[in-house]
């Protein structure tokens, strides 16, 4: 009986173990979910200065939607407005106060960022080719993995994703300067009907426009 029971705890953990896993929920999530809307807010912390006894912060929020492959598209409404278009071929930039346009080439910027692990195609072998990926423990209800790009050259030191049921819920995000941003996912829509037009940018009359 003793073992019996054993037998069935070990298993029953061991279920809960391979559904418990951020890798798992991030192979599910490039597979299965082809578009998708929500709310955001994010929160950026800058490391502490000599002398400051509390990090400085920053607010700000909006809507976020991405269609496969690499298109997104960020619309922040507060404090300031601000739009980011990934259209798969230009990252575009929109500063609303400054009236300021910068176009980038997407492939030579989004390589290994967090944009790419969410609104890249769906080879989870291709984005292990850019990220060292692992799980991490479960925390605050959500399962976790953390990812590092493999090119230490750039800014992003690492990020770590954090899915509620399947669902994307937090986006963890710190650099080499010791900056840390938190984009939490609100009002979260699956596979809604986005066409490609929707991710085109067009700047507007009067815009600088900048090309680095």
């Amino acid at each position: 009986m003793i073992k019996k029971l054993l037998t069935t705890a070990a298993f029953a953990l061991t279920t809960f173990a391979a559904h418990a896993d951020g890798l798992k929920d991030l192979e599910q999530f490039l597979r299965d979910v082809n578009s998708a809307q929500a709310s955001f807010t994010q929160v950026v912390t800058s490391p502490k200065r000599t002398g400051e006894t509390v990090a400085r912060s920053k607010t700000s929020s909006g809507r976020f939607e991405f269609l496969r492959p690499n298109r997104f598209r960020f619309e922040y409404t507060k404090p300031f407005e601000q739009t980011i278009v990934a259209d798969g071929q230009t990252l575009w930039l929109y500063d609303v106060d400054l009236n300021q346009v910068t176009a980038r080439k997407q492939q030579e910027v989004l390589g290994s960022t967090p944009a790419a692990l969410i609104a890249a195609g769906t080879d989870m072998r291709a984005l292990s080719e850019v990220f060292e990926l692992q799980a991490a423990p479960a925390q605050d209800g959500l399962e976790w993995l953390e990812a590092r790009p493999r090119n230490k050259d750039g800014q992003l030191q690492s990020v770590r994703v954090g899915f509620r049921q399947g669902q994307l819920a937090v986006l963890e995000i710190a650099d080499s300067l010791g900056q840390r941003s938190v984009l939490t996912f609100g009002q979260w829509q699956d596979n809604v009907a986005l066409k490609a037009e929707r991710f085109r940018f067009t700047p507007p009359a009067g815009a600088d426009v900048i090309r680095p």
